[in-house]
């Protein structure tokens, strides 16, 4: 069930009255904003959808209909209930009343402390595949190029089990990549030496060489060890290929394709706890998760070493194969994934490019386009290669440097000499404005029209990548910002923006968004710096709905810095929703709390983010049947 746990939170605090979190707003305020909005289209028998509004009379509806009352709040805060034509609240209220729910449904679904959660079953994605045929065969080959690419959900990532269903195309596309990469493995020294470890002769009989290089492999492929009765299918396989054709090597291929397409091998699948009470997961399970985590693929020998020791549950020992495993080249592919896809600038290369006639230079150049991709990517992975703060990613000193770069950004950076057109780790000079997530071009284009900023798009980008709490969605009615005619005078964005204010449909929810788009209007289309805008000084002031005045992206980096734990929270229910490969749902929330705690606790260390969610109870635990979800 997805959920409103994070519905106002950032926002209440940040950007809005704090509504939500009203000392005074009870259970009965909520019964009255349901009576005055709701009780003429939900009561009785002709109730709306079946829905009637004596299911949520009681306080234990809170716990008996959580499901439903969590609906509703999404649909009230996104403007869809009360329907058009009735007596509506304004945004104030929506926010104080979904406010409320949300912090009503988390006490009650934490009231018996941290709960593990649904674990489903789903397919590797087709990153995921790459990698983990790459590791088996140790074949360096993008074998799932051929795959159906993989949709996003959960929390907003395409490792999420609700999208990875299996299709007839999948299973044909599967069938093709196994007999490629096996084919071109066994062409391979390296490859070939790893998995025909054995071969008929010197007294060994072509079953017992097809036996040992299938318990060798077979553990490997399927990420846990095999019984000996595992085994017989793919050397039914294995014998049913020598009856066609005697020869030894075709018949073991075609076997080993065999467990290329086997469940085992394409899905992550726990064993299942048929128990009531939530229980550790296996050894190999934890070891999976901690790999396909912060790996994207398969454990290592040593993972698979450690789990058979039975070590994993120790907090130490998942400590420091964590610290090991973020040391390891792998987890750039982690850190890439999680990056381009919580900031959107994975849209970078599928889609949105800026107008070629207005920033020829960023169109033609594609190794600055390529620096400015992986910039947040590799920013990111130095704060958890040094440990440093995650606060960095708000405002920081450092940033990741090429020439490219700086000659882009039209200051000098003190780059090593011998490596200018390499990522580097560097001190920012004073006054440059490009501390933070907020700016680097990558944020600032993605959330950039093609041919033009929008502060609409950058405040909307903020309060959703950023703070974790996006606008709702506007009115069907509303009309889209006015465009300039031909031959008309010019108008700034800022004043077309203000005459679209004027509408009290949209001022509501522009109060909050445009004031932080504003603060970064210094920057252009593609992330420039500049001072001017269609002829005229830019304004880069904003205020916020409290009287909060501010100037510029670094008053605006001050005011979030006010509110750190915002962005952490954020930033860790993003992370453990991409490491446990679902969406949230309310018992989660308490989940997420701990986590923010412990980061807070270690001085915002990026790695104890890391460990925080590896040691968590969703993470190392596995729900009960009576528990699922």
């Amino acid at each position: 069930m997805r959920c409103v746990w994070r519905v106002a939170i950032a926002v209440g605090v940040v950007l809005l009255p704090a509504a939500g979190q009203e000392p005074g707003y009870t259970f009965d305020r909520a019964q009255q904003f349901l009576k005055t909005y709701c009780q003429a289209c939900h009561e009785g028998g002709s109730a709306v959808a079946g829905v009637r509004l004596d299911r949520f009379a009681a306080p234990a509806s809170l716990r008996t209909e959580a499901h439903r009352w969590s609906r509703l709040a999404i649909r009230v805060r996104n403007g869809e209930m009360p329907p058009k034509g009735s007596p509506a609240p304004d945004l104030d209220a929506r926010e104080a009343f979904t406010g409320w729910v949300e912090a009503a449904l988390r006490r009650e679904a934490c009231a018996g402390g941290m709960t593990p959660g649904p674990a489903p079953i789903r397919r590797l994605n087709r990153d995921e595949y790459t990698a983990t045929l790459r590791d088996l065969l140790d074949i360096h080959l993008d074998v799932g190029q051929s795959l159906p690419a993989d949709g996003a959900g959960g929390e907003g990532f395409d490792n999420a089990a609700e999208t990875l269903f299996l299709s007839p195309l999948h299973s044909e596309k599967y069938l093709e990549a196994a007999r490629f990469a096996m084919d071109f493995a066994a062409k391979e020294y390296k490859s070939r030496a790893r998995i025909l470890i054995a071969a008929p002769g010197d007294g060994i009989s072509p079953d017992q060489a097809a036996r040992r290089i299938l318990e060798a492999f077979l553990p490997r492929a399927f990420r846990r060890p095999v019984e000996a009765s595992d085994l017989e299918p793919y050397m039914a396989l294995f014998r049913a290929a020598r009856e066609q054709d005697p020869a030894f090597e075709p018949a073991i291929l075609f076997a080993l394709r065999g467990a290329l397409v086997s469940p085992l091998f394409l899905f992550r699948a726990e064993p299942p706890n048929s128990g009531s009470e939530a229980r550790r997961l296996d050894q190999y399970a934890l070891a999976s998760r901690l790999s396909y985590f912060l790996w994207g693929s398969m454990p290592d020998e040593l993972l698979f070493d450690i789990a058979a020791e039975g070590k994993l549950h120790e907090p130490a020992v998942v400590r420091a194969m964590a610290g090991r495993m973020l040391r390891n080249d792998k987890s750039l592919n982690f850190v890439q994934r999680f990056v381009e896809q919580w900031l959107r600038t994975r849209e970078l290369t599928a889609g949105h490019e800026p107008d070629a006639q207005l920033f020829p230079e960023y169109v033609r150049d594609e190794e600055l386009r390529s620096d400015i991709r992986l910039q947040p990517v590799l920013f990111l992975r130095e704060l958890l290669m040094r440990d440093e703060s995650l606060l960095h990613l708000i405002d920081s000193r450092y940033t990741i440097g090429t020439s490219n770069l700086a000659k882009f950004f039209g200051f000098e950076m003190p780059l090593n000499p011998g490596r200018r057109k390499q990522p580097q780790w560097v001190e920012l000079p004073e006054g440059t404005n490009r501390g933070g997530l907020m700016g680097m071009p990558a944020v600032l284009t993605v959330s950039s029209y093609p041919y033009r900023t929008s502060p609409v798009l950058r405040g909307t980008w903020v309060m959703d990548a950023i703070l974790g709490t996006p606008p709702p969605p506007p009115p069907a009615d509303v009309p889209p910002l006015e465009e300039i005619a031909a031959g008309a005078p010019p108008k700034s964005v800022r004043e077309r923006l203000t005459q679209h204010r004027a509408n009290p449909v949209c001022a509501s929810c522009h109060s909050r968004i445009d004031p932080i788009g504003f603060a970064l209007e210094n920057y252009d289309a593609i992330g420039r710096w500049r001072d001017e805008d269609g002829g005229k000084p830019v304004d880069n002031s904003g205020e916020m709905p409290d009287g909060r005045k501010f100037h510029g992206p670094d008053q605006l980096k001050t005011i979030l810095m006010d509110h750190k734990d915002l962005f952490v929270r954020n930033l860790a229910a993003k992370m453990l929703g991409y490491a446990l490969g679902r969406g949230l749902t309310l018992a989660d929330s308490c989940t997420v709390d701990a986590i923010v705690a412990e980061v807070r606790e270690n001085n915002y260390r990026a790695q104890s983010l890391i460990e925080a969610i590896v040691l968590s109870v969703p993470f190392q635990y596995q729900a009960g049947a009576a528990r699922k979800e």
